[in-house]
């Protein structure tokens, strides 16, 4: 078996094992408890409402599409998924690690699996360069757009995990109230999103981000701090993208400079 076929296979028992364990934890569920109902027990205000986890549904949907895509023979020596190796496998190991420990209360190892997940994606993130390395829109649909969307949403969940951790070890914010902090973290992740917009543009990061923002927004109505600020953002974010892209179409509709030679 070439290195090749062994990634591959990896990749792919790593994924469906992945499938399993997050059905079990919500068919079970493991530890007695779905996250979602773990999630909503304490208050915690960088929390969106439990319609948007269901995101996850295309994240899984869109991996499913790279898992196989580069399970193909024709697809084995393709650099871009050379490029991503074992990472991927490594994303799901840190994923299943995450569910075990969160659904039986372990916050402090939950949030190091956590930052496993998030440092690995990453490095995928970059290695593909996505945003700033051209590919084919089938390459764009079959492999990048993936490792987007799922970095965008880890990005929210580790802000969420942190503020879990937080509350489980009596933190007292340094005298700062807890919604004052979810509004600072929603503050944090819009200019994190703004620095990945203006980098390479990348449109469905900057949507899963919208879409958790729309969440908080809609599951914090009652605190109007953390709503407001979640709505104000939001639209902020969304100007930044429109912005940006109508620079770079402007850019692309620029006619090539004529060179001048001399006689």
């Amino acid at each position: 078996m070439t290195s090749d076929i062994l990634r591959q296979v990896t990749n792919v028992i790593a994924y469906v094992v992945t499938l399993v364990i997050n059905y079990l934890a919500v068919s079970l569920p493991l530890g007695g408890q779905t996250t979602a109902e773990i999630a909503n027990r304490y208050p915690i205000y960088f929390l969106p409402a439990n319609f948007t986890f269901g995101i996850w549904s295309v994240i899984y949907l869109a991996l499913g599409v790279y898992v196989v895509d580069q399970a193909r023979p024709s697809q084995r020596d393709n650099p871009l998924h050379r490029r991503i190796g074992y990472l991927f496998a490594l994303t799901c190991v840190a994923n299943v690690s995450w569910l075990l420990l969160f659904q039986n209360l372990q916050f402090g190892a939950s949030m190091l699996a956590m930052v496993v997940l998030l440092a690995t994606l990453i490095a995928i993130y970059l290695r593909l360069g996505i945003g700033t390395v051209p590919v084919s829109l089938s390459e764009r649909l079959r492999i990048t757009l993936p490792f987007s969307l799922y970095l965008g949403w880890i990005s929210v969940a580790t802000i969420a995990n942190a503020s879990y951790v937080l509350y489980d070890l009596g933190w007292d914010g340094f005298g700062v109230s807890s919604e004052m902090w979810a509004a600072i973290m929603l503050v944090v992740a819009a200019g994190l999103t703004a620095a990945v917009i203006v980098r390479g543009r990348d449109i469905a990061y900057t949507l899963v981000i919208l879409w958790a923002f729309a969440g908080i927004a809609i599951k914090q109505a009652n605190t109007p701090l953390v709503s407001t600020t979640a709505i104000v953002l939001g639209a902020l974010v969304l100007l930044v993208l429109v912005g940006a892209l109508f620079v770079n179409w402007r850019e692309t509709r620029k006619p090539p400079a004529l060179s001048v030679t001399g006689a």
